[in-house]
């Protein structure tokens, strides 16, 4: 009955977490959902701001501190590891929903505005891609292990999750982290940059520059050298596969060692 019960939670946990990210979308694009980050009933800039800040730190304390190692050791004693990550999808979409909900938009002033419908387009692609990006990554690693599922399918049917082990599939040989840059693309490429839109764009900025320090130190901590020689090779957010960065580091070191 417990591992009926925890898959039962993991694909709620799950659906919600879709459906989450898809009004998230809606909501950074001011597309289609009925309130969104230039959308709805404005405040005085000072309220506006600082909510909004808030509303930014809310979401990323959560989920910085529920991602880190030693928060999930802690964490595992209170909530099954099994439902761990479920759990964490959750808490995510609570601190989301937050947002959607007291999100306070500031439309002026509006700081770049692309009218021409070509360039306007080309946003937009670079939009739609980002979300495509950020998608395939999620399958690039494991997608269903990523949401929670593979861990309660995995207790349902009795069968011990794989060790994690280092990989770099496609993506993952061209940029370190393929998600981000996903999320970084669909939050600067829009054809309206607002003072609102700047705000919940730098926000979540900062707040993936941050992230991205914390995992990739879990990460070393994990693997070892095999994630520093990782590092050294491939780009963080700018697109770079190994070899093309080796062969610059030899180019540069020759050249270094002809000055000398």
């Amino acid at each position: 009955m417990r591992r009926l019960l925890s898959f039962l939670y993991g694909v709620a946990a799950y659906a919600a977490g879709l459906a989450t990210l898809t009004y998230f979308v809606g909501f950074s694009a001011n597309l289609v959902v009925p309130k969104s980050v230039d959308i709805g009933a404005g405040a005085p800039w000072t309220q506006a701001l600082g909510t909004n800040l808030l509303l930014l730190a809310v979401f990323g304390i959560q989920h910085s501190l529920m991602a880190r190692h030693s928060f999930k050791q802690w964490w595992s004693r209170i909530v099954p590891p099994v439902v761990e990550r479920s759990t964490f999808l959750v808490a995510s979409c609570l601190a989301l929903l937050l947002m959607f909900r007291f999100w306070l938009p500031i439309d002026t002033p509006v700081l770049w505005q692309v009218d021409d419908r070509v360039g306007a387009a080309l946003l937009w692609s670079v939009f739609a891609l980002g979300w495509l990006l950020l998608l395939a990554s999620t399958f690039q690693i494991d997608h269903f292990e990523l949401f929670g599922l593979r861990q309660v399918f995995s207790r349902l049917t009795g069968r011990p999750l794989p060790e994690a082990r280092f990989r770099t599939p496609l993506l993952y040989r061209w940029v370190r982290h393929p998600l981000y840059l996903g999320f970084l693309l669909t939050f600067w490429s829009v054809p309206v940059m607002t003072a609102g839109r700047l705000l919940f764009a730098a926000g979540f900025t900062v707040y993936i520059l941050i992230g991205i320090a914390f995992e990739e130190r879990d990460l070393v901590r994990q693997f070892g050298e095999r994630y520093r020689a990782y590092r050294r090779q491939v780009g963080m957010l700018i697109p770079c596969p190994g070899w093309l960065r080796r062969s610059a580091n030899r180019t540069g070191a020759a050249s270094r060692s002809v000055e000398n």
